[in-house]
């Protein structure tokens, strides 16, 4: 019987030992995720300061949070496919052409190309701002885990409500 040269079995040596370390990176790094999830959870609450972000429109201007300091500020996240959205956003684009001031109110799209939100916006005839949320990167900050939601953020910049689902009337967004 012939054995392997000493070259081939370092060789092979060599090999497993990379898979090895290979392996153990890939699991430390998959439970760091995990804990990184799980030091998230709970954390997200109504009176919390609102995580700041820096997008744009799609008219390319550039929208932060922080710019409507001293103002409510509610963010809608919607979608055209999506029933209840396109149900509620009478009301929101009512609310939003007889706001004051002292209210902002910020329509975000999840997920959908600019072309799709101009078909949308024209076949409703809205001519709102909208902010374009395509790959989920707003929504996420924001946890929002199902569409509509609508968040409220109070003049100190905390979160005052989050409301998944459909809005019936705007006595909320008016109180």
């Amino acid at each position: 019987m012939k054995y392997p040269s000493n070259r081939v079995r370092n060789s092979v040596t060599i090999m497993i030992i990379f898979l090895g370390v290979v392996a153990i990176f890939w699991a430390v790094m998959e439970t760091a995720e995990i804990n990184k999830a799980r030091s998230l959870e709970g954390k997200f609450k109504v009176g919390m300061t609102a995580p700041n972000f820096d997008v744009k429109n799609m008219k390319g201007h550039e929208v932060k949070l922080s710019d409507y300091q001293g103002k409510k500020v509610i963010m809608n996240f919607w979608a055209s496919w999506c029933e209840p959205c396109v149900r509620e956003m009478p009301i929101i684009y009512d609310f939003y052409q007889s706001r004051d001031d002292h209210i902002e109110v910020l329509f975000i799209n999840v997920g959908e190309s600019k072309g799709t939100i101009n078909e949308f916006l024209t076949l409703h005839h809205f001519d709102f701002p909208v902010i374009i949320d395509a790959t989920g990167t707003l929504s996420k900050r924001y946890r929002i885990s199902g569409l509509p939601s609508t968040v409220i953020i109070n003049k100190e910049g905390n979160l005052d409500q989050v409301i998944t689902g459909e809005l019936s009337d705007s006595a909320l967004l008016e109180s």
